[in-house]
């Protein structure tokens, strides 16, 4: 892992003194992001807006709700979910909840919120998907499609913005 190179920092407080760091300088806009760099971010992010949307669909079922309040509860529970994973490193990290919330914003904001577009966007255009229960095949399925096009499509959202040292990029000077 890269960050096991920068364990001995307390902080990334200055990009400057960093950025001599073999492959520390790619998270931060000094130089060119990697598609896998790009590709564990959108995981990361993939990771909790699943977790959401399957806790929000499996509530808004049991409870009865028509689609669109399980699509509401489904994503904000992404969202959720999304920056709470976030949080949890940061947090880790030793930082204050308010500036690890605050990070966690920056970080995830503009990837979650692709994500849930593609992701429900797929989801409401298939046919029949809206109507699937969750013991239904097709639920699955196009749930999984929906998050696997929803990954092809943010990772280059995520990409562009660590370049810039936007997302994830933030998060990594809590590493």
């Amino acid at each position: 892992m890269q960050h096991e190179a920068h364990a001995h920092h307390e902080h990334h407080e200055g990009h400057e003194t960093h950025q001599h760091h073999e492959g520390h300088h790619e998270h931060h806009g000094h130089g060119p992001v990697t598609w896998s760099t790009a590709a564990q971010a959108t995981f990361h992010c993939l990771t909790g807006c699943a977790i959401g949307e399957v806790l929000g669909m499996i509530i808004g079922t049991a409870l009865g709700w028509g689609n669109v309040p399980t699509m509401v509860l489904a994503i904000a529970l992404a969202f959720f979910f999304g920056y709470a994973l976030t949080l949890r490193g940061i947090l880790k990290a030793g930082v204050d909840f308010k500036t690890a919330f605050k990070v966690a914003l920056a970080a995830d904001t503009l990837s979650i919120a692709v994500m849930e577009i593609i992701d429900n966007g797929v989801i409401a255009l298939w046919p029949g998907a809206m109507d699937a229960h969750l013991s239904d095949a097709l639920f699955w399925i196009v749930l999984a499609i929906s998050l696997g096009v929803a990954f092809v499509l943010t990772t280059p959202v995520n990409k562009w913005m660590i370049g810039r040292g936007k997302g994830h990029a933030v998060v990594h000077q809590y590493h």
